[in-house]
């Protein structure tokens, strides 16, 4: 019982600023975002995080990705992502969800992307938003985000994306969603290492600095690690990859708060695709 209502409280605290999103703040989109900023190490959880990293996926692709944060069964969090490549651009689909009986939020998520010549990529996704207090409060809205990413050499890039810059309100009530913009920058060393950072600043948050880098320390082994400025929690993952198929495990510590391990699968089926932006 005191889980749940300690549960309850951390959540109405992540959403409570201008209904900003706990679905924003996962230790998931540090872990798996950074790398959309890379030419070498993204995949298809990356594009949650900037858009325009679809265009890095060549074939058709599935992950999942579920989060205990602060091992409370209340605040898990889950998120899964599709990609297929076509001579027509990039589409993804998307999923996120969190909370408990007390308290849920979920987004579904529909996102294009496509090259704007060798070194421009852009991306687009349309969101449907939701959440609900039982007894209480639900409520809906959708929302966009964009972004960009330029390939300023073959080992550094950089990318600005935009989440709800217009818009955003809920029907039932006269909140909104945040907006927040985030600029990113990575830079590949080799075909085995990379380093990414990004610099977020949501609405009525202070700015928050992710830095992380990512290890092929084998040729079916990695290992990723880095920290986020806003909590000062650190993460790391260990990942192994087979035939199609990866498997990562990955762990965060808040000093306060404790805890978080994750599980990430992810799945790419066929051969590359030729797209538009390879042919």
């Amino acid at each position: 019982m005191k889980k749940n209502i300690f549960a309850a409280a951390l959540l109405i605290i992540l959403i409570k600023q201008s209904f900003s999103q706990s679905l924003r703040q996962p230790i998931s989109a540090i872990y798996t975002g950074v790398a959309a900023y890379s030419t070498q190490q993204g995949d298809v959880l990356s594009y949650l995080n900037n858009q325009a990293a679809l265009v890095q996926v060549k074939n058709v692709a599935a992950g999942v990705y579920s989060e205990r944060r602060f091992l409370l069964t209340a605040t898990s969090m889950y998120a899964a992502a599709v990609a297929i490549a076509t001579n027509n651009g990039h589409f993804g689909f998307n999923v996120k969800y969190s909370g408990f009986k007390n308290f849920t939020e979920s987004q579904i998520g529909m996102a294009y992307a496509r090259s704007l010549g060798k070194n421009v990529d852009v991306g687009i996704q349309f969101n449907y938003y939701s959440y609900r207090v039982p007894s209480y409060n639900s409520a809906g809205t959708v929302n966009v985000e964009i972004g960009t990413i330029i390939h300023l050499t073959d080992k550094l890039n950089m990318g600005l994306h935009v989440y709800n810059p217009v818009g955003g309100k809920f029907s039932k009530t006269n909140e909104k969603l945040t907006a927040a913009v985030t600029i990113g920058a990575g830079y590949d060393v080799n075909k085995n290492f990379f380093i990414g950072t990004e610099i977020v600043k949501e609405e009525n948050l202070p700015v928050n600095i992710n830095t992380g880098i990512q290890y092929h320390f084998m040729k079916q082994f990695f290992a990723r690690a880095g920290i986020a400025s806003a909590t000062s929690a650190g993460y790391a993952g260990f990942g192994v990859t087979w035939n199609n198929l990866r498997l990562d495990f990955t762990g965060s510590f808040h000093p306060q708060l404790g805890l978080s391990p994750g599980l990430l699968l992810i799945m790419n089926i066929g051969k590359a695709a030729k797209t538009a932006d390879n042919e």
